[in-house]
């Protein structure tokens, strides 16, 4: 949090306000020309790496709030600017905390910064990206729903630009295999973790989901901390059982079409072949992740399979 002297309280609110996600700290910019001039009164006196402008130590931390004008922060900004993939994302909050804006990397934590405040803060959070603007997932959004690496970071423009157009479809391929791929497709690598494979009865509430999520991961060793995204079928997009499970336990819900679910190699028989599926939980899992950890176990009006 980077704020003028006179804007300290206002820093001081805002940190208090997210304190409950973030581990804010407060800076107060000393301008250039105050540190030379303490320099001057000691001319032995090396110029310490704390006494630097924060924004020449961006790198230092994972998001900056500056409550500036964003003018200002465009200015301080400018000689800091090399790639995207790693500049620190900064958000200008004005100084009557009304307006949280994301001046850079808005795809890489500050249009969620932004969110935040709005939520905590009631700001209007001021996000310009593309496909937030227009309601519409990204590359990096997808990415990290999916708990996945971007290998060809290249790629981006395109395929967000797509995204904006139509919906774009994710696959997984499983090897060993040899892909050859254009440049308007996204390359992801998996991180690890958990994938929860969800199939439920109409209807379902969120506090069934998540015990059946619970008590499966407890059946293998698992916490709901290893999980790294849920998936189940596209015709579940309505559940907000489900959504809502997703939304206590922090972690993304991915809908899977019919070619993706009728691609994988089941365990066990479903009685989604009514609704000409091969099955929810289990395909939706094993398309997801590298090998099945849990074939599908029914939880009452839940169904749970686990992959990693």
């Amino acid at each position: 949090m980077l704020v003028f002297p006179r804007n300290r309280r206002e820093g001081e609110k805002v940190c208090q306000a997210l304190a409950n996600r973030y581990r804010p700290s407060l800076k107060i910019y000393r301008k250039e020309k105050d540190l030379d001039k303490d320099l001057d009164k000691d001319p032995d006196k090396n110029k310490k790496p704390q006494d630097r402008s924060p924004f020449e130590r961006l790198k230092e931390f994972d998001l900056m709030i500056a409550i500036m004008a964003v003018g200002i922060v465009v200015r301080l900004l400018c000689d800091t600017l090399e790639d995207k993939w790693t500049e620190t994302p900064v958000v200008a909050v004005d100084s009557s905390l009304r307006c949280a804006v994301p001046v850079v990397g808005g795809h890489h934590g500050a249009n969620d910064l932004a969110l935040h405040l709005a939520e905590e803060m009631n700001m209007f959070p001021a996000i310009t990206t593309a496909t937030d603007s227009a309601g519409k997932p990204s590359l990096e959004g997808t990415a990290e729903r999916l708990g996945a690496k971007l290998v060809n970071r290249e790629c981006s423009k395109e395929v967000n630009l797509a995204f904006l157009q139509e919906d774009v479809p994710i696959l997984r391929l499983k090897g060993p295999k040899v892909v050859m791929v254009d440049d308007d497709v996204a390359v992801l690598k998996s991180r690890g973790g958990v994938v929860v494979g969800l199939g439920t009865r109409r209807g379902v509430t969120s506090r069934e989901v998540i015990d059946a999520i619970t008590t499966a991961l407890r059946s293998v060793g698992k916490t709901s901390g290893e999980i790294r995204v849920m998936a189940t079928a596209w015709i579940k997009h309505d559940e907000r059982g489900i959504e809502e499970a997703a939304e206590n336990l922090d972690r993304e819900v991915i809908y899977l079409d019919e070619h993706v679910l009728n691609s994988q190699t089941t365990t066990t028989p479903s009685r989604a072949s009514d609704l000409g599926l091969i099955g929810v939980a289990e395909p939706a899992a094993m398309a997801l992740s590298t090998r099945l950890l849990m074939p599908k176990k029914v939880y009452g009006r839940v169904t749970v399979a686990l992959g990693e």
